[in-house]
């Protein structure tokens, strides 16, 4: 009887074990890499390639709208530089939201830093991309390309992912892969928007609720046909209006 008593607690405790190996193997980051960025990315995320842009998320529902994460980059062009980007990471942006009131940004920083022996400019906003949300970015020139990692948080949850992706910072590598990328005019921020549907019940912009732009992408306009603007973005600043036409053509 006691043997027997023995040999269940021993299996309870495998259970156990087992269990607990597997809750912390679902809960550890996991490395990331694509065509020109490496890191870990924070536990239950997820990047996406949508066509030439990239999306990374939380891939439960309830929490795909609390934060999100865009990568970009593009050959190198006149307005790719550290010095261009630290420029235009201390202006204020100015731009109307879905909700067609002006929104204008709070710097709360911007500056040059060292990531794993690579120079990189980091800037964090308030409001620079969706309103109620806080948006760092990290800009960098590798080799002919200019890379752009950018991640946005609402301001009320920002205690509760700031530590992941400090981690991701941490653990950033930029690298340059052959072919690929196509040219085009315009510093690489003036190609990138972040979805300000992100606040709505999804993640995406419904088609009554059209994409805002910014200053910097009206000028640019006006440089290039939107079809060229959308070959040189390794990005997902349009990828709420890709999915949006690909919503009303299954209709």
């Amino acid at each position: 009887m006691q043997k027997s008593i023995d040999s269940i607690l021993v299996r309870s405790k495998l259970v156990s074990l087992g269990m607990l190996l597997l809750l912390a193997t679902s809960s550890q980051a996991a490395k990331y890499t694509n065509q020109f960025v490496e890191f870990e990315l924070p536990p239950q995320w997820q990047c996406v390639l949508e066509g030439a842009e990239f999306v990374c998320q939380n891939t439960l529902p309830e929490k795909k709208r609390d934060a999100i994460i865009i990568l970009a980059a593009k050959l190198r062009g006149d307005q790719d530089s550290l010095d261009q980007y630290l420029a235009y990471l201390k202006q204020v942006k100015a731009y109307t939201s879905v909700q067609g009131k002006p929104v204008r940004s709070e710097v709360k920083y911007a500056k040059t830093v060292d990531i794993n022996s690579q120079p990189w400019v980091d800037g964090l906003h308030l409001e620079s991309e969706i309103p109620g949300f806080y948006t760092r970015y990290l800009a960098t020139i590798k080799e002919d390309i200019g890379v752009l990692v950018t991640y946005s948080i609402n301001k009320a949850k920002y205690s509760e992912y700031v530590n992941q992706f400090e981690n991701l910072v941490k653990t950033l590598r930029v690298f340059r892969k052959p072919g690929g990328l196509n040219s085009g005019t315009g510093s690489i921020f003036a190609q990138t928007q972040i979805p300000q549907g992100l606040t709505e019940t999804s993640v995406f912009p419904s088609a009554s609720l059209p994409q805002a732009k910014s200053p910097e992408e009206r000028k640019s306009k006006g440089a290039g046909s939107s079809e060229n603007q959308m070959l040189i973005l390794f990005a997902v600043g349009i990828i709420g209006f890709v999915v949006w036409k690909r919503i009303r053509r299954n209709r």
